[in-house]
């Protein structure tokens, strides 16, 4: 009885779909791999065309060959929805993923933090979803969340900034070149995120601390281990789930390091009697907030702050370098607004005075995003493309690519800053789903204000002082690693202006 009601039921359900022109998700174009069973060893060496790395060249591809919406059948039950159209990317958003944003991501982690009961009480907000997910995101987020909570950490930004630019000099080359600047802002994210954090200075400027087994080289290494570490581990065969497969100790060995840090750094301010004003402070307060919970958080921090912000700019950095119009059009806004060296980047400059700057970092994400895009798994049947794509479906947007395409925008491989600007018309044109670099909604990134506003107070105070020559390849691609990163050296020179 219950299986000719099932079929009935599905009957119906295809009569309705053919009435509305709705496909199944299994007429979806898209590679179903060897013989049917699967594309992942096409992201194998020595089997496949492509690496978890070069994300963007398969995503490309897989337009040009199939279309604004592909469905990559990875292994036999598991297939990821690939979406390049910003109505189906809006549609997720606003219809597919209901009051508790899910996705699929950072299984390895997950498991890490499951089999150590002792440290932490979940998988933190990375991997976990549903109502365990916010319980924690709705608590740690009060910090972060509020324009004026990030406000308030302006100035040690700011002092911050000043510091690393005073320290840029002694790493010129006689040609006053810095040959590696991704290493030089590295240490910049690092020290800001540990001050912010957990009230900590970690010298990340001075020579001894360059050492690779220094504490900062450290922590900088195993935050990039554990980065690189998530797409192989959440995409490909998971053999680590079985026993420990080289990717997997990578990533054991990077969370190991962390957590020793961030403990150490919870229990000095566990025995401090009064207070601060750090994150580490807050959470420590907040009643809450379990303190296993608080270990997870604390290793998440620094998993984000150092790469999220330091790739980003050095991508700015890139940009900027290569256009002298946009370098002179920085200086100007520069100057009005820090006319002398003791000037501070304030509130209000940073709320209305630097339209510009604001303009150059939003071309720095069309073109350079975060990430590729944004995974998250519908929670109900969400009609994408003209298909209808179940529940429980990952679905991935595709906004690096959908950001170069010339249906989109004009001239889409120009850096053009002004297309952001109040004044050009052509902004109103722009559909709000195609740049979201920090993710939508409920699931965004939990400090992307702090890290827009560490960026542009970087950008505003480079650009004060300087003209910036780029040295590097003559086009710099990305490695798809969680977060992009440039995929070669960014070699700037750095000329002093008067």
């Amino acid at each position: 009885m219950l299986r000719r009601i099932k079929n009935f039921t599905r009957k119906f359900q295809t009569e309705i779909l053919v009435k509305n022109d709705i496909k199944s998700m299994d007429m979806m174009p898209g590679p179903k791999g060897f013989l049917g069973l699967g594309n992942v060893l096409n992201y194998t060496k020595p089997f496949g065309k492509y690496t978890w790395h070069d994300l963007h060249k398969s995503g490309m591809d897989y337009y040009r060959m199939y279309g604004p919406i592909v469905c990559e059948r990875m292994v036999p039950g598991f297939s990821i929805v690939w979406l390049y159209d910003p109505n189906d990317i809006a549609q997720i958003f606003n219809d597919g993923i209901g009051n508790f944003p899910c996705r699929r991501s950072h299984l390895a982690l997950q498991k890490y933090r499951q089999d150590r009961p002792e440290t932490y009480r979940s998988g933190g907000i990375l991997p976990t979803n549903g109502h365990e997910w916010w319980k924690l995101r709705s608590e740690f987020q009060k910090g972060l969340s509020s324009p004026q909570n990030v406000r308030n950490l302006l100035p040690q930004t700011d002092d911050m900034v000043r510091e690393f630019i005073s320290v840029l000099p002694s790493r010129f080359d006689h040609n006053c070149t810095i040959r590696d600047f991704v290493s030089e802002i590295e240490r910049f994210s690092l020290e800001l995120t540990c001050l912010i954090a957990f009230d900590e200075r970690m010298n990340s400027f001075a020579d001894e601390e360059r050492d690779p087994n220094s504490r900062t080289s450290r922590l900088i290494k195993a935050s990039d281990d554990s980065n690189n570490t998530v797409l192989p581990t959440d995409q490909g065969l998971q053999l680590w789930r079985f026993f420990e497969t080289r990717t997997y100790k990578k990533l054991r060995l990077a969370q190991e390091y962390k957590e020793k840090i961030v403990i150490e750094f919870i229990q000095k301010k566990a025995y401090q009697k009064e207070r601060g004003h750090s994150l580490l402070d807050q959470y420590l307060s907040n009643p809450n907030i379990n303190v296993k919970d608080i270990v997870g958080m604390s290793a998440d921090l620094l998993l984000g702050g150092i790469h999220t912000t330091s790739f980003s700019t050095s991508f700015a950095m890139y940009h900027i370098s290569r256009n002298e119009r946009v370098q002179n059009l920085l200086h100007e806004e520069a100057m009005r607004v820090l006319p002398t060296l003791e000037d501070k980047v304030t509130t209000q400059v940073m709320n209305t005075e630097i339209p510009y700057t604001r303009a150059v970092l939003k071309e720095t994400f069309r073109l350079n995003p975060i990430s590729i895009g944004v995974g998250r798994i519908l929670n109900h049947d969400t009609v994408l493309g003209g298909y209808l794509v179940p529940k429980k479906t990952t679905v991935v947007t595709q906004n690096f690519v959908a950001c170069r395409l010339e249906e989109n925008f004009h001239d889409p491989l120009k850096f053009l800053p002004e297309r952001w600007l109040k004044i050009n018309h052509q902004k109103l044109n722009i559909h709000p789903y195609l740049v979201i670099p920090f993710g939508h909604g409920m699931r965004s990134c939990i400090a992307r204000r702090l890290a827009e506003q560490a960026i542009l107070n970087v950008i505003l105070r480079i650009f004060r002082d300087y003209k910036l020559e780029w040295k590097g390849c003559e086009e710099l691609d990305i490695s798809t690693r969680l977060i992009n990163r440039p995929k070669s050296d960014v070699t700037i020179k750095f000329i002093k202006r008067n």
